[in-house]
This record gives structure tokens, C-alpha cells and sequence, in this order.
């Protein structure tokens, strides 16, 4: 019998993990990764900050080095990309013509940006930042502008607004919504990091959104707010969410909802296709149960890794902490569990006025997510606790002199200890 081959559409980071995940496994057989890119697959993050700066070398942002592939036998198709899926045949066909039989079909195809319904978004200066192309075009396009204006208020765009304001640039934000970074902050931290920014000389224009775009010789010149408000800009940045990549999957009858469809095993409806990373829904217990999809690195080299282990026959349900950061300016922001911004209540550790606290998020009196800015030292308990589960207290969280490690050690340790005795028991 031949061995299995497993075909990889996508090479980003979930994709690349996703391959080198299966040889650390010792998975043997053939591993195809297919990447729309004429890029090795590399680190997104840098390119909103250091890489737009020059502070990040472009040789630093490959995931691996040039011999990676070779040395662990994976074969890597760049600017290539897979049309279709012909599930009765288990086989995908190739945008270039070409055919690849499968065992297995793993789907990291990632998400699009948004673009804005709007007169004026085809113009000249208008730009979004997904990939390293259009990182180099941002990045050269700063150098020459004088005015940017960013439309959204979330990472990317706020990663990018601070860098801009570095430089040396006029720099205005508009958002919607009435608060930064509205979909994971809760207001506590958002209020905090509004004031920081503006203390930075960055303008932040809330509760508005942009009714047009107007150009000179077709290239944009002004954003005009639909409160009537008009701000000159020689590049626009829009950063107002993805969508994911679903078209392929679609096509070829799998279920979708804001996202590929998968079950706790990351696998869809056909057992020889799975999906990982931006561009799957899947059940998340930090969620309740419900279906969410995450753009992050975590859950792109998580899910891989929790994939990889199932086709190499050790199965385990998805069962990670969501995490996040994001770096803007001097402004460390890392984020631990969902639903801070439905919190019934909220616990500050720390002094804001020091630039260096923690928000805790509880419900019902359970913990559910924890915002730190500057104190890296609560994101890693706070990971951990929401692992053990219910184990701290309101009042413990807002304790400074309260030693979370220690509290996390204690616990860690009762948890194993019980393992040990239920495996003596049953023994």
C-alpha cells in the first residue's frame, strides 16, 4: 500500500504549521503545500509595526529558513492555488491545470479583507494590509505621505496608525463604534487605550463612519465622514475586518457559517477534509459552546498542531485558550479567553496611571477573559487559570499582593495530583 498523502491549500502561517506539524508527528507520507504566494510562508505580525519601519529584516519574517521544506520532505507549490475540490474523486485541481490526488485535504485558505461600499475606494492610495506585498506598498507609500487616514479602529489599523504617528505623519483613525478595538476590549481598557493614543498625538475620530473618498488625477486626496467632517489624506488605510475564504469550500458542498464549519476535531462533514486557522467555525468551550471564528497566530499554529495529532491517530478535541496581542507604540496589549466585553463584572489589577494593569473579566463570578497591558506576567497566569477553570476569585484578582503564579502552581498541582489518583483507582 502506498502512503497517504496530505494536500495543504494555503501556506500561511496555519498551513505551514499544519505541514510541519505532521513530521514532527512522524507522520510519513507525502505532504503537499499549496500557496497562492510566490513567498515561502512567513510571519504576519511585523508587517504592521517593525517591518514597515525597516526595524524587522525581511529574511527574519520567513516561518522557516529556505531548507526547511527540502530537509522535512514537504513539498512546497508557490504561486499556485487550488481551484477545486472533487470530492467524489478525492483529488483538487490546481489553478495552473495540474492534479493532486489526496488521502487527506486540509483547507488554511485564511480570510480577505473587507473593502468599503463606498465612491472613491478604487482610488489610487487606498490600501489594505493582508500580505507582504501590500506591506511593501504601505511601507513605501509612508515614506512619501504627509497625511493618513486610517478607517476602522482595530488592531491592524491601530498597529498601523502608531507606527504612522512614529514616522512622523498626521494620522486620524475613524471608527464607528463608540470605542476601540470594540469587539474584544472591554470598555475599561478601551477607554485607557484611546486616552494613550491621543496622548501620542494620534487623533481618533469615534461614533462616525467614512461616506466618501475623494481623489485628484485618480488619486485620493480627502475622506469625508458622514458627519460631514472632511480630513485630507494621502493614503487610506481601511482595516475594517475580513471575511473568510469560503468560496472553495462552497463549491465543493461543504457546510458554512462565517467560516468552513468544523466539529472539535477540526474536521468537516467529509472525514477526508479538515479546516484550520482564519478561515474556520468551529465550537469553542471558552464560548459556551458556541461556534466562533478567531483570527489570531495562536489559533493558526494551535489548531494545526491539535489537527496534525488526529491524522496520525491521536485524536483531542480543540481545547485552547484563545489568546491575543497586539503591539502599538509602546503599548503591549495581550488578551487571554473571550467575552470581556460581555462581562458582568470587572476587576482592574494594578494602576492605569502607570501604564502597566490588568483587566479581569468575570460572569456570574467566573472568569472569562483578562486584558493586560504591560504585564506579560498576568497574561501567562491568566492563560493558565482559564485552563484549570473556575479557580479565582474577584476579590483574589484585584489583590496585588495576591501571587497568582504561586496560585496557579497550587492548582496545577491538585489537578495533577487527582489524575494520579483516579489512574491509581482504576488500576
Amino acid at each position: 500500500m502506498s502512503a497517504p498523502t496530505v494536500v495543504i491549500a494555503g501556506a500561511g502561517q496555519a498551513g505551514s504549521q499544519t505541514a510541519a506539524s505532521l513530521r514532527e508527528m512522524g507522520f510519513e507520507g507525502r505532504v503537499v503545500l499549496v500557496g497562492d504566494e510566490p513567498h515561502p510562508p512567513y510571519q504576519r505580525p511585523p508587517l504592521s509595526k517593525g517591518h514597515l519601519t525597516g526595524a524587522a529584516a525581511r529574511d527574519n519574517l520567513w516561518l522557516h529558513s529556505p531548507t526547511f521544506y527540502e530537509h522535512h520532505d514537504i513539498e512546497l507549490l508557490l504561486s499556485e492555488q487550488v481551484s477545486r475540490i472533487d470530492r467524489a474523486n478525492t483529488r483538487v485541481e490546481l489553478a495552473g491545470g495540474a492534479i493532486l490526488d489526496y488521502d487527506h485535504l486540509v483547507l488554511a485558505v485564511g480570510a480577505h479583507n473587507r473593502t468599503l461600499p463606498i465612491p472613491g475606494a478604487e482610488l489610487d492610495g487606498v490600501v489594505g494590509l493582508r500580505n507582504l506585498v501590500e506591506a511593501d506598498d504601505i511601507r513605501d507609500r509612508l515614506a512619501r505621505a504627509r497625511h493618513l487616514v486610517v478607517v476602522g479602529g482595530g488592531f491592524i489599523g491601530l498597529e498601523v496608525a502608531a507606527t504612522a504617528v512614529r514616522l512622523g505623519l498626521d494620522v486620524v483613525v475613524v471608527e464607528i463604534a463608540d470605542q476601540l478595538m470594540a469587539r474584544v476590549l472591554s470598555r475599561h481598557m478601551a477607554s485607557f487605550m484611546l486616552d494613550a493614543h491621543r496622548a501620542r498625538g494620534l487623533r481618533v475620530e469615534l461614533g462616525t463612519s467614512v461616506a466618501a473618498l475623494t481623489g485628484t488625477a485618480g488619486r485620493v486626496s480627502a475622506v469625508t465622514t458622514t458627519d460631514g467632517r472632511e480630513f485630507p489624506a494621502d493614503m487610506v488605510l481601511v482595516g475594517v475586518g475580513a471575511v473568510p475564504n469560503t468560496q472553495l469550500a462552497e463549491d465543493a458542498g461543504l457546510r458554512v457559517d462565517n467560516g468552513i464549519v468544523v466539529d472539535e476535531y477540526l474536521a468537516t462533514q467529509d472525514d477526508r477534509i479538515s479546516a484550520v486557522g482564519d478561515c474556520t467555525s468551529c465550537p469553542n468551550r471558552f464560548a459556551d459552546g458556541h461556534r466562533v471564528r478567531l483570527e489570531s497566530v495562536h489559533n493558526a499554529t494551535a489548531q494545526p498542531r491539535f489537527l496534525a495529532s488526529r491524522l496520525v491517530g491521536r485524536p483531542e478535541p480543540y481545547d485552547s485558550v484563545p489568546w491575543f496581542w497586539s503591539d502599538q507604540a509602546d503599548l503591549k496589549l495581550q488578551i487571554a479567553g473571550l467575552s470581556g466585553t460581555q462581562s458582568s463584572q470587572v476587576v482592574l489589577r494594578g494602576d492605569p496611571d502607570s501604564g502597566r494593569f490588568s483587566v479581569f473579566c468575570f460572569h456570574d463570578g467566573v472568569l472569562r477573559s483578562v486584558e493586560s497591558l504591560n504585564r506579560p506576567g498576568d497574561h501567562m497566569a491568566a492563560r493558565k487559570l482559564l485552563t484549570i477553570g473556575d479557580c479565582l476569585t474577584p476579590e483574589q484578582a484585584g489583590d496585588t499582593d495576591f501571587d497568582l503564579r504561586a496560585h496557579v502552581a497550587a492548582h496545577s498541582a491538585n489537578d495533577l495530583a487527582v489524575v494520579d489518583l483516579g489512574a491509581r483507582t482504576r488500576s
